[in-house]
């Protein structure tokens, strides 16, 4: 349970939603959305599950007005639309019943399966657990969370759905203070891990719903100016989409088009982070053209150049060197008709359903039975739970929650560099990381034992930054020891947690030489 999530009073629990809340589904409307994509899901489970809920919740409500199993209810929905299985659905259900009910991780067990007793145990927060501030029980819950999906990526997905149903009701809560945290805290951590795990369509909205609650002003003039520049580029945008349309035609390419603008939350970081005016922001308005093979992505790249001058520091190739999401497509920006700066994302139905759904995007059938296919995911550069590795990492590298919270929002926020050992291993890392930090990322005792590096094949300093396509190779000394000045040395989160382990671990041996000499 979380934001809007809060009991406010009681009521019957048959009593109906506050039509301003939206309608939630009934029971047989879930069940049937998920035997629309997943016909053997297991209907009495569903409808157990259902019942359960309703019943466990019984006459609390919500600060909507509504009555509470409207939410895992709604949370269920949203599971469903990414098609899951039907143990994450029931999850979803079950979500805040051990928290806000008597119902017990036992009993679910007993009634559901072990399965989803262990989704439900991962979501459930720590609300028994004395905490010394708020920030030290959103670190706690963090920790759980993020160790519950390492070893299940469903439990993520269910967080995500049950936050995304809370930011969009967030506005039933009265008061300001607490709206406004509910949304930095969505806005730090949850949208940043939906995009890790390619869950762009839900990152966006959490960010949206977030940006309208923490600075209405600055997104109501985004969205004004972006109204204002749609209107007057419309005749060109137009002719763009035909131009491609007629480009795909020439070169004998069967596909469709989307036109996109970019959302007002991603605008005005850029707006920030770059210093620069509205109209300087290259990719406003982009064109996603979909087509059959990958061959044909880079075919129509091909003619798209020819056609119209490339920003050559606007390209970007996905589909060779895929991000740690999975995320692949070719992005061009060009200058088309009007002399209006245009975005092109290239890519296959396959790439655009996963950079739709990502992670969601391989649940199905497979040797007859509906889950997630691992290995489907990994043949297109996907792997959920290695993307999050590096936060597992920082829990076991932090001194404490706190620490733990501090390092992981920075490792969220990254533009990444690609580099290399000399074995040909891919290691991604955020923008401006140094060699120490690559050492790390490969190894921890590669890290500990680092002295010096060669790039490219000539010894480098360690304070140089990585570029993409960087070889790197560690000379490593005998002795686990930190550098001095690593803090200069290092930017990323893991590298300097696991140096931090490193010093305190020293200093203990130290203190412990020094306590047996005094004896």
């Amino acid at each position: 349970m979380d934001g809007d999530a809060a009991r406010v009073g009681t009521g019957l629990a048959a009593s109906k939603p506050d039509p301003a809340a939206g309608r939630f589904l009934r029971q047989f409307e879930l069940v049937e959305k998920v035997k629309a994509y997943h016909p053997d899901a297991d209907e009495r489970l569903l409808n157990a599950a259902y019942v359960y809920a309703v019943a466990k919740h019984g006459e609390q409500k919500r600060a909507s007005g509504d009555p509470y199993f409207s939410h895992p209810v709604s949370v269920a929905g949203l599971l469903a639309e990414q098609r899951l299985d039907e143990n994450t659905i029931v999850a979803g259900l079950l979500h805040d019943t051990v928290e806000d009910t008597d119902a017990n991780l036992d009993e679910i067990e007993d009634l559901f399966g072990p399965d989803v007793a262990r989704l439900v145990d991962g979501v459930t927060k720590l609300s028994e657990i004395e905490y010394r501030t708020d920030a030290s029980k959103q670190a706690e819950n963090f920790q759980k969370l993020i160790l519950a999906t390492t070893s299940d990526i469903r439990v993520l997905l269910v967080k995500l759905a049950d936050r995304l149903h809370n930011m969009r009701t967030l506005h039933f809560i009265k008061k300001a203070e607490k709206r406004e945290r509910i949304a930095r805290e969505t806005m730090d951590l949850y949208a940043p891990l939906a995009g890790r795990i390619g869950l762009y369509n839900i990152q966006s909205e959490m960010e949206d719903l977030s940006f309208a609650q923490i600075n209405p002003t600055a997104r109501k003039m985004i969205l004004d100016e972006l109204d204002r520049l749609t209107e007057q580029n419309a005749d060109n945008m137009e002719r763009v989409r035909v131009a491609l349309h007629d480009l795909m035609q020439t070169i004998g390419l069967d596909g469709r088009l989307q036109g996109r603008r970019k959302q007002p939350y991603s605008i005005w970081r850029k707006l920030e982070r770059k210093s620069i005016s509205f109209r300087q922001v290259a990719d406003i308005f982009a064109f996603r053209v979909i087509i059959q093979n990958t061959n044909d992505c880079y075919r129509m790249l091909g003619a798209v150049h020819q056609q119209w001058e490339c920003l050559e520091e606007r390209f970007r190739d996905y589909i060779s060197v895929p991000k740690p999401n999975g995320y692949r497509s070719l992005h061009s920006t060009v200058r088309g008709p009007g002399n209006r700066i245009v975005e092109l994302q290239i890519r296959t139905e396959e790439m655009h359903e996963t950079a739709e759904r990502g992670v969601a995007a391989h649940w199905g059938y497979k040797n007859s039975s509906y889950g997630f296919d691992q290995e489907a995911a990994r043949a297109v550069g996907l792997d959920a739970q290695a993307s999050l590795q590096a936060f597992a990492d920082l829990i076991e590298n932090s001194a404490d929650p706190d620490e733990f919270l501090e390092h992981a929002k920075l490792e969220m926020y990254r533009d990444h560099v690609f580099a290399f050992t000399p074995k040909g291993r891919l290691v991604v890392l955020r923008q401006g990381a140094m060699p120490l930090d690559f050492a790390y990322a490969v190894h921890t005792a590669i890290g500990e034992t680092c002295v010096g590096v060669k790039i490219n094949g000539e010894p480098r300093s360690l304070r140089r930054p990585l570029e993409n396509g960087d070889v790197v190779d560690i000379v490593r000394g005998h002795t686990p020891a930190p550098i001095a000045g690593w803090e200069a040395l290092t930017v990323t989160a893991r590298a300097k947690a696991a140096i931090r382990k490193l010093v305190r671990a020293r200093e203990v041996a130290e203190f412990q030489t020094l306590g047996q000499r005094l004896v």
